[in-house]
């Protein structure tokens, strides 16, 4: 069922637009990442979504309900920001309670209620604190309970965890899939990085100059881009002109067509692999090589192509520079993309 509506939403500023007809529906309980990188429109789209943009024209829809002219404080929506903006001179508890106080609840309410929501971020025993002796994620966390502690329709998270190392944005991500799903909100989630919309997401909307260019599961979006686009944001795919490829390979290819192929499907060996049916087989040289985490990315000359290959790190199992080697393709994962 569709929980939230944007129907031919435009966003214009001056001449720039940055919203082009955007048409988008999210469904009741889901957890939605706008992915793209920075001006593609991703954030003016939640902005217009809690009413603090206006739209230049078209509608929005939460729960059948037209808010596209309602006031951001009628619309019912937690959102979060990349900057924390918490009252410095108030404790933990006195941030978080703030909203339920604007509402009128009884105190009795607003104490059980922040209660609850220190547990769900893991703030327990901090409630008394101010903000300044607080880490950057704990900060994050009394502003991700301040948003849900209303228990708002739907939370909106914009790039909220940017500001925070990868081991600590880690644990947060995991946090806030399980608010999610512990309070059965509708969520929507900005980010630039496509790591971090893998593991969030129910479904990952990719924006690209003020337009969706594709949408789908993390599974869907990774494993088949829909344009050259999408192969160069997610994926870090390998881009072959199809002629060049067809030269390599033997492969018909169309005029006018890129092959892409993430590099962690390509297999590498010292000695040549048995001729298989269901794999291209290539000679190439290893130029060089790159520590990414548990995986070591190679750089492979084939002719006059580079390909990156990506494999897991174990130094008992290496490719010395300059090394010929041999590469094996599945043919499955060799997708024909059309030129934009």
């Amino acid at each position: 069922m569709c929980y939230i509506s944007f129907n031919n939403v435009t966003k214009n500023f001056g001449n720039n637009t940055v919203l082009n007809s955007i048409n988008l529906e999210i469904k009741k309980g889901q957890l939605v990442t706008l992915l793209g990188p920075s001006g593609c429109g991703k954030s003016t789209l939640l902005r217009c979504l809690a009413g603090l943009e206006q739209v230049s024209d078209g509608t929005i829809f939460i729960d059948n309900k037209n808010v596209t002219n309602l006031a951001p404080n009628k619309r019912n929506i937690g959102m979060v920001f990349q900057q924390y903006s918490l009252f410095p001179n108030m404790t933990v508890a006195q941030n978080i309670a703030f909203g339920l106080k604007m509402q009128k609840k009884s105190k009795e309410e607003i104490n059980k209620q922040v209660q609850y929501a220190l547990e769900l971020v893991e703030l327990g025993g901090k409630q008394n604190y101010y903000p300044s002796s607080l880490s950057g994620g704990q900060q994050q966390r009394v502003a991700l309970a301040r948003s849900i502690v209303t228990k708002p329709k739907v939370l909106l998270l914009d790039e909220p965890l940017s500001a925070i190392d990868a081991k600590l944005r880690r644990s947060l991500q995991y946090c806030i899939r399980e608010i999610h799903e512990e309070m059965d909100l509708t969520t929507i989630f900005v980010t630039h990085d496509q790591d971090e919309a893998m593991i969030m997401s129910d479904v990952i909307q990719l924006f690209n100059a003020g337009k969706i260019e594709q949408s789908g599961s993390p599974v869907n979006v990774y494993t088949s881009p829909v344009s050259i686009f999408a192969a160069s944001f997610i994926g870090n795919y390998n881009q072959i002109n199809g002629t060049e490829f067809s030269q390599l390979t033997g492969m018909a290819v169309q005029e006018n067509y890129t092959i892409v192929i993430r590099p962690e499907t390509i297999t590498l060996t010292k000695n040549k692999p048995d001729f298989s049916d269901n794999c291209y087989i290539l000679h190439g040289t290893v130029l060089g090589n790159t520590p990414r985490g548990n995986v070591l990315r190679y750089k492979v000359q084939v002719n006059d192509t580079i390909f990156r290959v990506d494999a897991l790190f174990r130094s008992f199992h290496m490719f010395e520079n300059n090394s010929e080697i041999f590469l094996s393709i599945p043919k499955h994962d060799c997708l024909a993309i059309a030129n934009n």
